[in-house]
């Protein structure tokens, strides 16, 4: 029993569902963040993909909501993946409970929809930053008396520009409140917020153990920009399972994807320019096996979980290593062992591959890139890494 969640006394009705959700032991992060958050302290939390992150402040928060039926939670994510993937887990949590229901406030979705289930009075809201505004702002969201409020991957929500409307949101909330923060840093600007939301915070910074980090196949390869796509069809080929494919653009995304078609492979594209109910799509069907591969940009790279990603392939360089990590961090889920194939095609790209991995910078990046077909112009290792996220 006590490497199972029976020993946080938990209410039974959410042991049961942690059961039929297959949550057996707790993660490092969940058997840190759960104690602590039920006894109601605020949490300042570092955690990596992979981690157990969502269910380490749902389970607490749900806990708690079950022995109070008056409180709420507000969970803000910085996209509307991740804020589907958060609302799902916690839908799952209370799916037993009549009396706690769940609202997802993200944009792409009918307006309509929202303002209907706002009515029921739901006791956990998940959204986005700026559909949560919106909703402040028509009048159909109250917030003054919401008792937890969770800032989920708040470094990424600064990065997107959602530091303003954090900050109104917050202005709503109640000053009596627990708020649990996860960063995948903790850099000044995040130390700053956390000294204006939080109050007297716990510091949970967790580096996954070795038997819990991913373990995932790394390959670069340096090549001409225009020797690209012949190279891409001899790797997809070779490589049996899913592959998300990471290119920079939404034109490119739909470009690449086109090609593929056209060479009998069965891939869609998924970015920031399609609508939500097709993006939903997209995802529901490669989840799904529809098809076996998706061309992306990175709004892919986070909340996107599914379990059977063989294979990352990085055929745009990312533009730094944080989003490197996220990408990668789509394989090698669940235990599994996981394949991430970067194309480095100028010196700049092949200087952050060095910075990620810790090699030696020269100070100038030069020399040619050729095209090749094989592995032989691979750097391949075994990769242990934490994951933010």
């Amino acid at each position: 029993m006590s490497n199972t969640f029976q020993k946080y006394n938990l209410p039974s009705a959410l042991l049961g569902a942690l059961a039929r959700m297959q949550y057996e032991h707790p993660t490092a992060i969940q058997d840190q963040v759960i104690p602590i958050a039920l006894t109601g302290q605020d949490i300042l939390g570092s955690s990596k993909t992979g981690s157990g992150k969502t269910a380490a402040f749902s389970i607490p928060v749900v806990a708690q909501l079950m022995h109070r039926p008056d409180a709420s939670v507000l969970v803000l994510a910085p996209t509307r993946e991740l804020a589907e993937q958060v609302a799902g887990v916690m839908s799952s949590m209370v799916s037993g409970c009549k009396h706690l229901r769940t609202v997802l406030l993200i944009g792409g979705e009918p307006i309509g929809k929202q303002l209907m289930r706002l009515r029921t009075n739901p006791n956990i809201i998940v959204g986005t930053p700026g559909r949560v505004e919106d909703h402040l702002c028509r009048g159909s969201l109250h917030l003054h008396k919401t008792t937890f409020l969770v800032l989920d991957e708040i470094d990424r929500m600064l990065d997107m520009g959602f530091s303003i409307q954090i900050d109104k949101i917050i202005k709503r909330l109640p000053v009596e409140r627990q708020t649990l923060m996860f960063s995948a840093t903790l850099d000044r600007n995040i130390e700053r917020l956390a000294g204006s939301y939080l109050r007297q915070p716990a510091r949970i910074n967790v580096e996954i153990a070795d038997n819990e980090s991913k373990n995932i196949q790394e390959e670069s390869l340096y090549i001409s920009e225009s020797g690209k796509f012949q190279v891409l069809l001899e790797q997809l080929s070779r490589r049996e399972g899913s592959v998300i494919i990471f290119v920079k653009t939404q034109m490119r995304a739909d470009h690449i994807s086109y090609q593929l078609q056209q060479a009998n492979f069965k891939v869609r594209a998924i970015h920031g320019g399609l609508k939500q109910h097709q993006r939903k799509r997209v995802i529901k069907d490669f989840r799904n096996k529809h098809y076996a591969i998706i061309v992306a940009t990175d709004v892919a790279a986070r909340g996107l979980d599914i379990d059977h990603i063989k294979h990352v392939i990085n055929y745009d360089f990312p533009q730094a290593a944080e989003d490197y990590t996220h990408r990668i961090g789509r394989t090698g889920r669940a235990g599994a062992t996981g394949f991430a194939l970067s194309m480095i095609a100028s010196p700049q790209e092949k200087r952050l591959w060095r910075i990620i991995h810790n090699e030696p910078v020269e100070k100038e990046e030069r020399g040619s890139f050729r095209q090749s077909s094989g592995f032989n112009r691979f750097k391949s290792r075994p990769f242990r890494r934490s994951f933010s996220g």
